[in-house]
């Protein structure tokens, strides 16, 4: 079983061919290696922009990538494609989180006109196995590359952060030192319909008291101190797409605002709720996450 751990750099460029903003790929990177992390290969290819003729001065700046560089190698986004594919073969395809497996798709549905990656039979978020390897559990903040590495104690000494090859590399450090065996297939996905119709569904914020999919039972808050139900002070009013209302605690003697995210994802309905309550002799609110859970 071998594996490929996959990174993009890409421009946000606007097409006027699909009238709407495109992630351009620039970069491919990628480190291919067997099950005892032994390297077998690596893939570092530029790619030519045909959208958009000049980079985003905040991609330019993370990534020290110049337009001439990417004019100049001359690599067509088919064509590094193409590469890639006899590259990655049989192997299991990983990337830091669905942003570039999700890019990928967006500019292969561009360039080729095709929905599905059909060179990748296997599939594996990276990102959500380190997560789960290291218990975190703050669904509404994803954990960072290099917060993962920092965790580990993982030096980027010698990497050049936000180069695709470097940070694939960086994502390999995490995955070997986080690998077991035994829970790895888990996470494992076959790149059916049922993968594609999951990973291109898009997350939707729910603010419409009137949606069926809202369940009114769970407008309720508990104290983020004593965990009891907190009792409502003022009505329920939707700001910035989340429910508000005051609250304050029997028991601790506090008031706060409480607040109520519905979002629907995939899965269901997941219903996230946060304390923010006023820091004495400030003004400034601090919001706890206090629950999050999902509507079955």
């Amino acid at each position: 079983m071998n594996f490929v751990i996959l990174d993009l750099e890409w421009n946000g460029a606007y097409s006027k061919k699909a009238k709407k903003f495109v992630n351009e790929i620039i970069e491919f990177g990628a480190v291919k290696t067997d099950e005892q992390f032994n390297i077998i290969d690596t893939f570092s290819m530029l790619v030519t922009p045909q959208i958009g003729k000049k980079l985003n001065s905040r991609v330019s700046e993370l990534t020290h990538i110049t337009t001439q560089e990417l004019f100049d190698s001359n690599n067509t986004f088919t064509h590094v494609l193409s590469k890639f594919k006899k590259f990655l073969s049989d192997s299991i395809l990983l990337t830091w989180g669905t942003s570039d497996i999700l890019t990928l798709i967006e500019n292969c549905k561009y360039y080729l006109g095709e929905e599905k990656l059909s060179f990748m039979t296997t599939y594996c978020n990276l990102q959500a196995y380190c997560e789960h390897k290291l218990g975190h559990t703050d669904k509404s903040r994803q954990m960072g590359l290099s917060t993962c590495a920092e965790q580990l104690s993982i030096s980027t000494n010698g990497l050049e952060l936000h180069r695709a090859c470097d940070d694939a590399k960086l994502s390999l450090q995490c995955f070997e030192k986080l690998y077991d065996s035994s829970d790895i297939r888990e996470f494992i996905e076959i790149a059916n319909d049922e993968f594609y119709r999951k990973i291109t569904f898009k997350n939707t914020v729910l603010y419409d008291l009137r949606n069926p999919l809202i369940d009114k039972k769970e407008f309720y808050i508990c104290c983020d101190k004593c965990g009891r139900k907190a009792r409502k002070k003022s009505k329920w009013i939707c700001k910035n797409r989340s429910f508000r209302a005051q609250f304050r605690c029997a028991k601790c003697k506090r008031d706060f605002e409480g607040r109520i995210t519905f979002r629907l994802k995939y899965e269901g309905v997941t219903v996230d709720r946060r304390v923010i309550e006023k820091v004495k002799g400030e003004n400034a609110e601090k919001p706890k996450n206090i629950l999050s859970k999902l509507i079955k």
